[in-house]
């Protein structure tokens, strides 16, 4: 874009928003023009926070009108690369952060779209009540950016992905125009469920800006559990009979391997040993009841004690306090930061029917393997609704550069794998830049024909598309990762 129709965009931005609130210096861009892994590195005219849906739909029009592209921007927590902009305007949804609402009677919250996770968490404990999405990045990942994503987390398992923990949404769609959608009804047949459409969606057909929240009663009993088992296939029956027994009790059960626990240990020094003994596989396990007589411990301890018996669990501990529970959850938590000590780290987000979970992690780290022997599979992640973070540390000695070079083969490896046990190859981190290339290998032509429709039909309004493109438009601007890949730094 010329710089005199640059300057004419930014005075209408600035009149709409407050000059204070467009952004255009190095330093203010740095943190929007880089994503966590540090895998890609992109430029934008300006960081632009807007503070109402009003001001949004203002930016909204003037971009389009002037054929600019928008990345809309939360936390800078995601993990493909979809936040990062190539030109055009990155719009920030910081200031939006206000709760508006909780109604405890219907078991929502209304909030909007730059709220952090952890503070829409509070709200709800404050009135008595639950939201049960919770991630490593709570602190700082913004509720936008997890519905724009369909965030998963630990309580899946439990409560669903965020897709099933919305109600309602406002969005400001390709033209300015704005759909509103922010109701509290669990029943609504009068058309088209068009708030699914967006969540999901990584901001390339609207740009969400308050949604209505579903709330659960909060927990007044809980039981946390961590076991060590010779296999994965042994952690997955215990899992099986968990589901039966404990039913709607059963919030996380998530599985980590050997290597997993021994890099926590190795680069954690405050961490805390779990069991006595070294085990091939264990597993964190979590039952939460709102009633204060649940007996959940004596349930833990009943499965437990019969599973030790019968050979299937080989050692296990139940917590006694909340200190205990809050140490074993820190190992789970510090799996994907300590990888980084270990030197460079190819990571895979795949889903697989709960029932292949254990044959997935055999099949895929024996071809792993054979494609370079000494490298180190660490599959790990949330075995009760099949997500696998199926990560890859590299052989001992190998230099990391060298390494990361053999990111597409493994990507080819592992992928192929999901595909031909019907899974999927981004469970919860979406697609982004990252997956771009991947996408049409495994998707459904069919699929995407009617995603470009949906697409085509959102933005015909206008002569350009303000939000990120997906990977298969034509329009898309190439990714152009800069520097090396330190995808170790993630955080799952």
């Amino acid at each position: 874009m010329p710089p005199p129709k640059a300057d004419a965009l930014l005075a209408e931005i600035r009149a709409a928003v407050g000059a204070d609130n467009v952004r255009t210096s190095a330093d203010d861009l740095a943190l929007a023009l880089r994503e966590e892994r540090g895998l890609y590195r992109g430029e934008a005219l300006a960081l632009v926070r807007p503070g109402s849906t009003q001001e949004v739909s203002a930016v909204v029009r003037a971009c389009a009108a002037a054929g600019v592209p928008i990345v809309p921007h939360g936390g800078n927590t995601g993990l493909v690369g979809g936040g990062v902009p190539y030109g055009g305007i990155v719009l920030s949804l910081a200031r939006m952060n206000r709760v508006r609402a909780v109604d405890p009677l219907n078991a929502t919250m209304t909030v909007e779209a730059g709220c952090v996770l952890l503070d829409v968490q509070q709200a709800a404990e404050q009135a008595g009540m639950l939201f049960p999405l919770s991630l490593p990045s709570e602190g700082s990942c913004r509720i936008g950016g997890n519905l724009a994503t369909n965030a998963g987390g630990t309580a899946v398992l439990r409560y669903g992905n965020t897709r099933e923990l919305m109600l309602g949404l406002d969005v400001v769609l390709p033209d300015g125009r704005v759909w509103n959608g922010l109701r509290g009804l669990r029943k609504d047949n009068t058309g088209y469920d068009l708030r699914h459409l967006f969540v999901g969606s990584e901001g390339t057909l609207g740009i969400i800006t308050a949604a209505v929240l579903k709330l659960f009663p909060a927990p007044k009993s809980r039981a946390t559990a961590f076991i060590g088992c010779a296999s994965p296939e042994a952690a997955l029956a215990v899992f099986s009979r968990l589901r039966r027994e404990a039913g709607e009790s059963l919030v996380a059960y998530e599985f980590l391997p050997r290597l997993a626990i021994e890099i926590v240990l190795r680069h954690a020094s405050d961490s805390v040993k779990p069991l006595a003994e070294a085990h091939e596989s264990y597993a964190l396990i979590e039952l939460a009841s709102p009633r204060e007589d649940a007996n959940l411990v004596e349930l833990l301890e009943t499965v437990l004690s019969e599973e030790i018996e019968n050979g299937t669990v080989e050692d296990a501990t139940i917590t006694a306090s909340e200190a205990q529970r809050k140490a074993l959850w820190l190992l789970r938590e510090r799996i994907s930061e300590t990888q980084r000590f270990e030197g460079g780290s190819i990571k895979h987000d795949v889903s697989i029917p709960v029932s292949r979970v254990a044959e997935f992690l055999r099949a895929a780290s024996a071809a792993c393997l054979a494609a370079m022997p000494g490298v180190r599979p660490l599959g790990f992640g949330h075995f009760g609704d099949g997500n696998i973070h199926f990560n890859l540390a590299q052989p001992v000695g190998m230099g990391k550069e060298e390494f990361l070079a053999s990111w597409q083969v493994f990507n080819r490896i592992v992928h192929d794998i999901v595909h031909a046990m019907d899974g999927s190859i981004s469970a919860e981190h979406g697609i982004g830049l990252i997956k771009r290339d991947e996408l049409p290998h495994y998707k459904d032509p069919v699929a995407l024909d009617l995603m470009r429709t949906i697409k085509a039909a959102l933005t015909r309004r206008t002569s350009s598309i303000p939000a990120r493109c997906w990977p298969w438009a034509r329009t898309c601007p190439p990714p152009s990762p800069s520097g090396r890949r330190t995808a170790d730094m993630a955080r799952i």
